[in-house]
Formats: structure tokens, sequence, C-alpha cells
């Protein structure tokens, strides 16, 4: 790819990418030839995908995968963030307030946007750093500016809460860039519903979120049983971690993964996975396959999604007698390990 020469021009070492997807972030660092370059992520999928395009293209960088970008040192001379055209708002303040904090006195930012006439950087670079300055003229737009004296850290996250029937309502922390921010998805709240989960049992939560699914059903299954959160999303799992002490849930573990290959196999009573609604069909079939490896003779396996012809195809090779529970708009696949 070849950088806008607003970039180009105030790129210096050390240097910062935040986010991007595996394919925009590896091919910047091809472009950018700076020496020192650090690519930070949220998501060890999408980490383990970015090393692969760096190898690729022979690039070099150091992929650091974080629950918060300003768990970096403030070393940097320069961040770049490839704002994607989509995306979550929030998130993307998110990711320039702690941008804020890695850069060095008179470091760097730089954002670049695909969208037209951008109404988010100028007003937010402003607020945050004191001024932006931006090329507009072509596409796509560059805003920057610099850091000049010390801000207080300001995180963004949401409380909420939840209750199942009229069971006690629970509190759940959320953060951007983690499913279901600022409220319970509907389909995670039938899939509680919906799911059985006795005293004792041992639950996996297979992508899991800010945790509202394993919490839930580490209440039901009490200190002898246990929970696991698995998610490739460590702000994630750092949720999950945080709002299962919050409320009350003594008995779990978290692992940050992409495949969850770690996990021993017949291990879980339980599975409840909830993969992502409008992801590649190949994300769903390697959840159903994984639950059903860690799935204990007689255990239990729970999937919630909206797509429910092609979910049934995928759910209908691993599990060859399954069933289908609608509530509240969402397709609950259900079956139970007899082999």
């Amino acid at each position: 790819m070849s950088l806008p020469l607003a970039v180009v021009r105030r790129l210096r070492s050390p240097l910062a990418i935040v986010l991007g997807s595996p394919r925009e972030a590896a091919e910047m660092v091809a472009a950018c030839k700076i020496p020192d370059t650090t690519c930070y992520q949220m998501d060890v999928y999408q980490a383990g995908r970015l090393r692969e395009e760096l190898t690729a293209r022979a690039a070099r960088a150091e992929v650091v995968v974080l629950s918060d970008l300003w768990e970096l040192p403030a070393r940097f001379q320069c961040a770049l963030y490839p704002s994607p055209r989509g995306g979550e708002r929030e998130l993307k303040i998110d990711m320039v307030e702690q941008a804020y904090h890695v850069l060095e006195g008179k470091g760097t930012f730089l954002a670049i946007s695909e969208v037209e006439r951008d109404q988010l950087y100028p007003n937010l670079l402003k607020k945050i750093f004191g001024r932006v300055r931006a090329d507009t003229q072509s596409q796509p737009n560059v805003f920057w500016t610099e850091r000049t004296k010390e801000r207080p850290r300001r995180r963004h996250e949401v409380l909420f809460h939840a209750r199942i029937g009229e069971g006690e309502s629970l509190r759940f922390l959320s953060r951007p860039g983690v499913f279901s921010y600022g409220r319970m998805d509907e389909g995670a709240r039938a899939l509680v519903e919906v799911a059985e989960i006795r005293p004792g049992d041992h639950v996996l939560d297979l992508g899991c979120g800010c945790g509202t699914n394993g919490i839930f059903a580490g209440r039901t299954c009490g200190p002898d049983g246990h929970v696991t959160f698995v998610d490739s999303n460590v702000r994630a799992l750092a949720l999950a971690e945080h709002n299962a002490t919050l409320n009350g849930v003594t008995s779990f573990d978290v692992l940050a993964s992409a495949t969850a290959e770690e996990l021993p196999a017949r291990s879980f009573d339980v599975a409840l996975a909830n993969p992502p609604y409008y992801a590649n069909l190949d994300i769903a079939r390697d959840f159903v396959e994984r639950c059903r490896r860690v799935l204990k003779m007689g255990g239990r396996f729970y999937l919630v999604s909206r797509r429910i012809d092609e979910i049934s195809a995928v759910v209908g090779e691993v599990f060859a007698d399954h069933q289908i529970l609608m509530r509240r708009g969402y397709g609950i696949f259900f079956a139970d390990v007899s082999d």
C-alpha cells in the first residue's frame, strides 16, 4: 500500500501502529519502513494472523497483545491509527485517549480515515490533544496532532445490570471493543434462559465477552462447580475476570485462545457457545467442534445464533441429533453428548 504523503512526512521511530486489520497493519509496517515498530492488538487471533501477514511480506515488527494500549510504555515518537470506516465509535475514542499516554513529549498521533468529511477526529483530537491539523483534500483523510502536556487517564466503561427471570440483578462492567458494550445482548440472555445448569457442573463459556453467560451459570452451579471463560479478546477476559469476582463467582479461570485447543478433552458438563453472529461460518464450525471435544459423556451443548439454517447445517455435522429452540428471535441449538 502507499501511505498518504501527510503521514510519510511525520513518521518517526519508535512507531506504534494501533489496531487495524492484520493485512492492513502488515501493509503499513512494510510501507513505513520504520525499524522500531510495535503493532498493538487486542485479540490473540488477530495478532496471530498479523504475524503471518508480516512474514509473508518479509516485514518486521513486534506484535503485542494487551487489554489496553496504554499498558505499553510511553516511549513512542509516533502513533499511527488506521481508523476503520465502520467500527465502534466508542472504541475509536478510547484508542485516541489511550494513544496519548504511549507518546513521549512532542510525540505525533496520526489517524487515517476513509470516511469522507469525517467529523469525529477534528473535534476529538482537539479535545484530547488541544489542537489538530488535517489533510482532507484527498482520500483517505489524515488528521495529526502532538502531545504537549500531561493529561489524566480516562477509562471508557459502562456498568450495566441484568437479571434472568426473577433472579437477582447482577452488575457487569463493559468496555469498548468487547461484544455487548453497555448492555446484555438479547442472544446471550436467550442462551442463559434456555441452558440447564446443575449444581457442581463444570461449565465452558466459549466466546465469553464480558462474562455474562458464564457468570449466571457460575451462580447456579455454585462453589462445587467451575466456570472456564474463553475468548480471543484479552480485554474481554479481563472484564470476565473482574465481573466474576464482582458477582461472587469464586471457582473460575480464564483462557486467552483463538482455538481452545489447550482445554482437556471430556472435561466439561456444559458448553455455552456464542460465536460472532455474522462472522465466517468457519468460526462457528470451530466453536461447535471444540465444544464437542471437551464435553463429557452426557454433557450438554448450547449455541446461540440468528443464522438458523446455516448454523443448523454446521451443528448437524458434529451433533447428528440436535434441537433448535427459538427464544427472543434467536435460535438456541441444543445437543447431548451420547457417544
